[in-house]
């Protein structure tokens, strides 16, 4: 399994959309953590397998949730750059490194 890691501005992002969905439903925060941690054990086994989205950058689309992860892998390291919802501008992830 590849060695991954999140960077703050995604963690933010995992939070922020967590506390949006227990506002909606309470427990539905607590679903979409697990449905992103299911997806990024995903990324982990087999980061290939994801499209490329914007020059090294690839995006897993998280199930049941309208979001996708944005990572790149440098040197065998994952790097989850954004969590983001996918109608969102992509500039905003477009510039974390």
């Amino acid at each position: 399994m590849h060695r991954l890691i999140i960077k703050p501005f995604a963690e933010l992002d995992a939070t922020e959309a967590a506390i949006w969905y227990n506002d909606k439903r309470e427990g539905l925060g607590n679903e979409f953590l697990l449905a992103l941690d299911a997806k990024i054990n995903a990324i982990q086994r087999n980061p290939s397998h994801f499209q490329v989205v914007y020059k090294n950058i690839q995006r897993a689309l998280i199930e049941r949730f309208p979001f996708g992860i944005f990572f790149i892998v440098e040197n065998g390291v994952i790097y989850v750059l954004a969590i983001q919802h996918t109608s969102r501008n992509p500039k905003i992830w477009k510039k974390r490194k």
